[in-house]
């Protein structure tokens, strides 16, 4: 076989690509592709050079679609649902690392790594279902981000949906600064929701026993039907489809030596960004449910899923007025940064699947466009009433569409032949495939309860 040299370095390893079709090629995100320099020293300031990517993957898992589940789980059945975010967050650690190890062992995202290894007609159905779930994630974002600014501006939610448009502008505009901006807006914009959150908990003054409890696993979420839709919803919003994508590309702009060693050393601390980002998303999610248990739930507001609603109750029940505008400042702040990576998901899958190359400002408009026009139509027409609703089912949706991504995300790095000697370990690979049976099976079970019920 002929041997090809990818543009991140010739090496015997990356020449050696019988396991693909074809030789890596461009990268998605080519912009940005090996974009930040990593020192070869070991120590602190290496570790601190793989720092980022997880953040920007951890903002899908805090999401207004999240806050949605959130709050209503809390809301209905108190503190019972933090088990279902916490296996959530786990799920979310193993198959990050996954990506992790496929974007930077292969130097292709999953996207092209689909496209590679499938013939066409099923990479092509992959590339529209990964639009869809990019859609549904866009939905809950776009009315996350307008509920925001209609909760401390009172803009219009129509007003509101055209602004969440202008963040492919923002995002063009740090990437010519480089790709540690926006690195940088994402974890400002945590910093300000974790201290809103953290002072809202403290208001809310939660029963911290019942806490710990509430971690405790319990056969009600998957015998009470209600209870097994919103768990769902939190693994569709915790385990989103889209950061598989997004992950497996962005952990490409670090700039990585050729070498095998060099490549291991690289999936162990980006491994560790991703964890310590993802346990970062469980503390918030947690706070959201906690949030929603000891203030609607502990008072029987046991039917909150209107994230404006919600708004409304927090200063009765918490005494004080500070309260709401917290709630609101962070469900902005979520959606902005929620947007943010959605949009550079979208780009990836478009590139990574149908190796569109197109100026950077026209691909970042028509990857934005595919996801938020219907997404926009959708949240115009449903306006302000049933927005709970449609944020749960758009992370419903999600969840239905997990197995799409994962099951490919399994095969690829279980793969030796792919891989080489960069597989991932036998027991990372049969953890991979208990997750992926068990989103499966409770999808099943979602979908068997849906048409007994009709």
């Amino acid at each position: 076989m002929q041997e090809h040299a990818t543009s991140s370095g010739a090496s015997p390893f990356d020449q050696k690509f019988s396991g693909w079709r074809t030789s890596q090629g461009d990268p998605s995100l080519a912009e940005v592709n090996s974009s930040v320099d990593v020192p070869k020293k070991p120590g602190f300031r290496r570790f601190a050079a793989f720092l980022g990517p997880g953040y920007l993957v951890a903002v899908g898992y805090m999401d207004p679609g999240n806050w949605a589940t959130s709050l209503a789980g809390g809301a209905q059945f108190g503190y019972a649902l933090l088990t279902v975010a916490l296996l959530s967050n786990m799920m979310a650690i193993l198959l990050q690392a996954l990506c992790a190890r496929l974007g930077i062992a292969s130097r292709r995202d999953l996207a092209q790594a689909c496209r590679d290894a499938f013939p066409r007609p099923v990479a092509f159905a992959l590339w529209i279902l990964a639009e869809a779930a990019i859609v549904a994630t866009d939905i809950a974002e776009v009315i996350g981000t307008a509920i925001g600014l209609n909760l401390l501006f009172g803009i219009p939610l129509e007003i509101g949906v055209v602004i969440t448009a202008l963040d492919v502008f923002l995002i063009l505009m740090l990437q010519r600064l480089g790709f540690r901006w926006i690195e940088a807006l994402i974890v400002a914009l945590l910093a300000v929701i974790a201290a809103c959150f953290a002072v809202q908990i403290f208001m809310a003054d939660p029963v911290w026993a019942e806490v710990i409890r509430g971690f405790a696993p319990t056969t009600d979420v998957v015998t009470n039907p209600q209870m097994l839709y919103l768990a769902l919803g939190i693994i569709g919003a915790t385990v989103m489809p889209h950061n598989l994508y997004l992950h497996s590309a962005i952990v490409q702009t670090r700039k990585i030596g050729p070498s095998v060693e060099e490549k291991r050393t690289a999936i162990k601390l980006a491994s560790w960004d991703s964890t310590i980002a993802l346990m970062f998303a469980l503390t918030i999610n947690a706070s959201i449910l906690i949030l929603a248990a000891a203030g609607f739930n502990k008072t029987g507001n046991t039917d909150v899923a209107e994230l404006g609603r919600a708004h409304e109750l927090l200063a009765p029940l918490l005494g004080s007025a500070i309260a709401p505008s917290l709630f609101a400042i962070a469900l902005l702040c979520c959606g902005l940064n929620s947007t943010v990576t959605a949009t550079l998901a979208g780009q990836a899958v478009m590139e990574g699947f149908l190796n569109i190359r197109l100026p950077p400002w026209l691909r970042r408009l028509v990857t934005r466009a595919i996801a938020i026009v219907p997404a926009a139509g959708v949240t115009i027409f449903y306006g302000d009433s049933g927005t709970g609703a449609l944020l749960i089912l758009s992370q419903v949706i999600l969840s239905l569409q997990l197995p799409f991504a994962i099951v490919p995300l399994v095969m690829f790095t279980a793969s030796k032949k792919k891989m080489g000697a960069l597989v991932a370990p036998r027991w990372v690979t049969a953890l991979a495939t208990i997750t992926a049976v068990i989103i499966i099976s409770l999808n099943v079970k979602l979908i068997i309860d849906f048409i007994t019920a009709a």
